[in-house]
């Protein structure tokens, strides 16, 4: 908002003032210092050449927004020299001679010199782009110094061993089998199912009846009872298996009776 009133103000004020110096310059010089001397200015060569390029110029520069606050600076100065030297004393209307014209004139121009023409005009135009330039050169100044993403370089090779939450045989890939101590299918006890033949079946011998253990002939017969092929929770340990291989060899070796 204050750069739009700012701009408004600027060029309102700036055709004020390119209008005062213009007549003085419309004048001369000879007559604008004799009018000052009149006043009692003192120099009033040097006061009317500086009033007369002071005000057309530092007018010109407050339209187009050039250099604003050393042309706000010019104008106040000699806003307060007209002041004091030409309307002091003589009240506060224009038609007797009063101040108010100058004290207004001088009034803008302090603020311009303390604020700025604002943004809408050559000062903001240049002023804005060395502050994109500034802040540029900052930005590739700091991704300069900063590190890549992904990159330390205080890290070191760790080991595998070394690594949180690192186990031994938990790499992908990795099973570990489950120990079964003596059961059937465990090579590892030197121990072997023996599977019957395809299509045999001990209870569908001729005269066998498991409930006296009489084979063919009169034979007698320990009945062992048949252990499922797949692994069970509750195998047999190696004793029992021991135990149940010295029961079959005692049976082998016991003579046969005689046919009848």
């Amino acid at each position: 908002m204050y750069d739009i009133a700012a701009l408004i103000v600027r060029v309102v004020v700036g055709v004020i003032f390119v209008a005062h110096g213009w007549q003085k310059w419309q004048s001369g010089l000879g007559t604008t210092s004799a009018g000052f001397a009149q006043m009692g200015v003192p120099q009033p060569q040097l006061a009317a050449a500086f009033s007369t390029i002071g005000e057309t110029v530092g007018g010109a520069l407050l339209i187009i927004g050039l250099l604003v606050r050393p042309a706000a600076l010019v104008l106040l100065i000699g806003m307060v020299g007209a002041i004091v030297f030409g309307h002091w004393g003589k009240g506060i209307f224009v038609q007797e001679g009063g101040w108010e014209l100058p004290a207004a004139l001088g009034s803008v121009a302090l603020l311009f010199l303390a604020l700025g023409g604002g943004r809408l005009g050559l000062d903001g135009i240049i002023h804005g782009s060395y502050r994109r330039r500034a802040r540029q050169r900052a930005a590739e100044k700091a991704s300069a110094g900063r590190p890549a993403p992904g990159h330390r370089e205080d890290t070191l090779p760790i080991h595998r061993d070394e690594q949180p939450g690192y186990r031994e045989g938990t790499q992908p890939g990795y099973r570990e089998e489950p120990p079964n101590p003596g059961g059937y299918g465990d090579t590892r006890s030197g121990y072997q199912e023996e599977r019957p033949q395809s299509g045999h079946r001990e209870d569908t011998q001729p005269g066998y009846r498991e409930d006296t253990g009489q084979g063919p002939q009169g034979e007698t017969r320990h009945t062992v009872p048949r252990q499922p092929s797949g692994h069970r929770s509750d195998a047999l340990s190696p004793e029992d298996m021991r135990d149940l291989d010295a029961l079959i060899g005692d049976e082998h070796r016991r003579p046969k009776p005689p046919n009848r």
